[in-house]
This record gives C-alpha cells, structure tokens and sequence, in this order.
C-alpha cells in the first residue's frame, strides 16, 4: 500500500512513461498533420494567415509541425527540438483557433500541449534514438 503513495519513481518507469507519452502524443498528431500535407492547395486558401505571414506560410508551419515533428517525437530523434513547434502550433491553436476554449472545442489542442510540455521538460527517455546515442 505504500508504494501507491510514494512520490518515488523507479528509472524503468519514467522511461517507459516517456515512451509512451511520445509515441501516443506523436502517433496522434500525425494524421492531422498528413491531412493537411494531402490536401495543401485546397485547405490553404480558407487557413489562418498567422501574424500576417501568409496562408501558406502558415499552413506550411503547421504542417511541418504535426507531421515532420511528430515524426522525430515518435523516433524519439531530436525530441526536445522537435516539440518546440509543437509547443508552438499547439499554443497558437488553443488561442486563434479555439479561442481560449481550454474545456470545450480546444481541449484537444490543450491536451496535446500538456503533452507535449511534458515532453520538452523532461526529454525523450532513454527508450529513443536520442537516450541510444548518449
């Protein structure tokens, strides 16, 4: 019973969390981000034109974010980088598009931001490309 109280963590446990947050919050943002690479010429002309960048230059962000990035998060591959668009894209999501809606239409995008917070603070694990490499 103590151990259900314990705010100790074992090292296999973290990683295996990290593991899972990753490839969940990275597997879950992929088709999003194919969507919108597929149907590109069609979805850019009614998108957000982001701080007065442009259409698709927004779009493009955006792509490379959920797709590209979710990419790297799943191969556990430059992790803390590629959750900085991430980040980035979910913020921007919750705002602009939801409106700041964190508990009805954006709580998607809200949930993936956690997630992806998470990721950044605490890195990929040593289940990864990256934990392999050091």
């Amino acid at each position: 019973m103590k151990r259900f109280f314990s705010i100790a963590c074992p090292d296999w446990a973290f990683h295996l969390g990290m593991l899972l947050l990753r490839v969940t919050g990275g597997a879950l943002m992929i088709p999003h981000g194919y969507h919108k690479l597929v149907e590109f010429d069609t979805i850019q002309a009614k998108f957000m034109n982001f701080m007065g960048i442009g259409q698709s230059t927004s779009l493009a962000l955006v792509v490379f974010a959920e797709f590209f990035c979710a990419l790297f998060l799943v191969a556990g591959l430059f992790t803390r980088l590629a959750a900085i668009p991430l980040v980035i894209a979910m913020i921007i999501a919750v705002a602009k598009a939801h409106h700041y809606d964190v508990v009805g239409e954006g709580e998607t995008a809200t949930l993936y931001l956690a997630i992806y917070l998470a990721i950044l603070f605490c890195g990929p694990g040593k289940i990864s490309i990256d934990g392999i490499r050091k």
